[in-house]
């Protein structure tokens, strides 16, 4: 018996490597197909199942393009329907793998097909449990996410505290729990940074498994929910009717475009930014939007751009173009008309004008406090101002800002700060499209204005 987790950061998502006797399962793949198909010819083994425990939201799977190079069997829990060839499981089916046995535990609750795979080893015994989206480590998953689904969010809820505690929490608390993602997902409210646990540790230290009605499971699972990023159903359909093979929209989508081409496509294409934060301030295009690699990427893609099919002009770090491309279409973007060649230097370098950013130290801004002539904008989520905010500063979450806008005046001067920066250049960079031009970086974020010894103050909430 074999088994690896592939983590991957920036969408805080588990695959799994499960292999016996020279045949192996995958479980939620990413689109990519070439983690899996390497170590499995590694190990001189056959990729036999493509398992997935739900239509995944928060990515594009890579189930279509790993059972078209592999003649794997894509497998979904009960009432799953897709547009291409699956197998629906039905609950307590268990699928032969060399010496192991996978049984499939249906779990509704974060969505309706959602299921459990149990990994039974040589002897029959419970060895593992793959969870998806249906226990965390900390957390359960969220119920509001179901494609057009004609339950609701409670009714999910209370699905999932059935699932919990009828098929999961009776297995024996030695069972080690895989989850589908860790601590930045928003497939869930709370979850931590560890990526594996047990049955056992997670009746004790999960807030949502501990001792509770049906009713009260609800009403704490329900309860702080934020509206989940506008991409999340979109790639579910992408999810269930299909896509188009990663290795042609890599193909097609990797076409450089020297400073020429690329200012005259900028007329009809949004310019995206995938570079750090502080190389952003000191030089930009005018109209890009700031969206760094070394950030949640994808999830700020998916939240600020609504439509998939936006045409996109990339500019990326030097070195890291494919990646660029390829965390794009991880979340179904995948209309790249081109790249800047040679970046930023190369358009500085044909005489072409780039902006920047204007910034302030955080000590030097608690220095000006309080503001006479200027306001503060603070992009940080609602629930980060708890432990406090600056006085008279306008709380706007970035992912709210677009349609928020209205309720910042373009004739003052804002100074803007998010924790560290990164959110606060994204919102810049937005505003500016937009045509707000007073705005001015506080460098450093909330975290440096704090050690700077700003006074701060807690918001009274509705």
């Amino acid at each position: 018996m074999y088994i690896q987790q592939l983590y991957t950061g920036c969408l805080a998502e588990a695959a799994y490597y499960i292999e016996s006797e020279g045949q192996a399962a995958i479980i939620d793949p990413l689109r990519e197909t070439a983690p899996y198909l390497e170590l499995a010819a590694s190990r001189g083994a056959e990729i036999r199942y493509v398992l997935e425990t739900h239509f995944h939201a928060d990515f594009v799977s890579g189930h279509l393009d790993l059972a078209r190079k592999t003649g794997a069997e894509i497998v979904y829990g009960p009432g799953a329907r897709a547009q291409f060839d699956i197998h629906v499981a039905t609950d307590g089916e268990e699928l032969p793998l060399g010496k192991l046995r996978i049984k499939v535990l249906h779990t509704p609750g974060h969505t309706q097909e959602s299921s459990c795979f149990l990994l039974l080893d040589e002897a029959g015994n419970p060895h593992s449990v793959y969870t998806g989206d249906t226990l965390f480590i900390g957390d359960v998953g969220r119920p509001d996410l179901a494609v057009k689904s004609d339950l609701s969010r409670e009714d999910l809820a209370g699905m999932l505290y059935d699932s919990l505690h009828n098929k999961v929490l009776t297995l024996p608390n030695d069972v080690i729990v895989y989850p589908g993602h860790g601590a930045g997902s928003q497939c869930g409210k709370h979850l931590s940074d560890e990526t594996e646990s047990t049955i056992g540790d997670q009746k004790r230290t999960n807030y949502a498994l501990q001792p509770m009605t049906r009713d009260e499971f609800v009403q704490v699972v329900t309860d702080g929910l934020v509206a989940p990023p506008q991409y999340f159903p979109k790639n579910a359909v992408i999810n269930k009717t299909g896509y188009e093979s990663i290795d042609a929209v890599m193909e097609r989508n990797l076409t450089f475009l020297s400073p020429v081409a690329f200012e005259a496509a900028m007329a009809n294409a949004q310019v995206l930014d995938g570079r750090d934060k502080e190389s952003f301030a000191d030089s930009y295009i005018s109209g890009s939007l700031s969206i760094g690699l070394d950030g949640d990427f994808a999830v700020w893609v998916g939240t600020l751009i609504e439509n998939l099919q936006e045409p996109l002009l990339l500019i990326a770090p030097e070195g890291r173009e494919e990646e660029m491309v390829l965390r794009l279409a991880r979340v179904g973007y995948e209309k790249v008309i081109g790249l800047l060649e040679g970046g930023l230097a190369a358009w500085q370098a044909s005489g072409r004008n780039v902006q920047q950013v204007e910034e302030i130290p955080a000590a030097a801004f608690v220095n000006m406090l309080p503001l006479e002539s200027a306001r503060i904008l603070d992009v940080r989520r609602a629930s980060e101002t708890e432990g406090g905010l600056l006085p008279g500063a306008l709380n706007i979450p970035l992912a709210d800002l677009p349609k928020r806008l209205h309720e910042v005046d373009p004739t003052v001067t804002w100074y803007i700060n998010c924790h560290s920066g990164y959110r606060a250049i994204t919102a810049i960079s937005l505003m500016k499209a937009e045509g707000f031009s007073k705005l001015v970086h506080v460098q450093g974020g909330f975290k440096a204005l704090k050690e700077a010894g700003a006074g701060m103050v807690v918001p009274v909430k509705a």
